[in-house]
């Protein structure tokens, strides 16, 4: 019984597809439709995090920026340089502050 998920992979799913019996159709994404893909899998990663807030779904999440970063020639390290640029000028969320509004 075929199934179809047209959605990006990790690397070794098709080897785990194949060690269950089963056989993958797939087939490498171009850098366009790799992005695209990419996009959409952080959006489905996030979306499971929502559903289950468990610290592996943010490792999923994760990965998925780090191969955007890769994608977009940026090393982890410079984006963790970023982020921290960001939090020294804007701060970060310790204080857990909401702005209800401003007058």
């Amino acid at each position: 019984m075929a199934r179809e998920y047209d959605k990006l992979v990790r690397d070794r799913i098709p080897e785990i597809v194949e060690a269950d019996g089963e056989t993958p159709v797939i087939h490498a994404a171009e850098d366009t439709e790799y992005e695209r893909r990419l996009r959409e899998k952080l959006d489905e990663e996030i979306a499971e995090f929502h559903e289950d807030d468990r610290v592996e779904e943010l490792a999923d999440v994760l990965e998925v920026v780090y191969a955007l970063c890769d994608l977009k020639g940026v090393s982890a390290e410079r984006l963790e340089a970023i982020r921290a640029e960001k939090a020294e000028e804007r701060g970060r969320f310790e204080e857990r502050i909401v702005l209800d509004r401003v007058e």
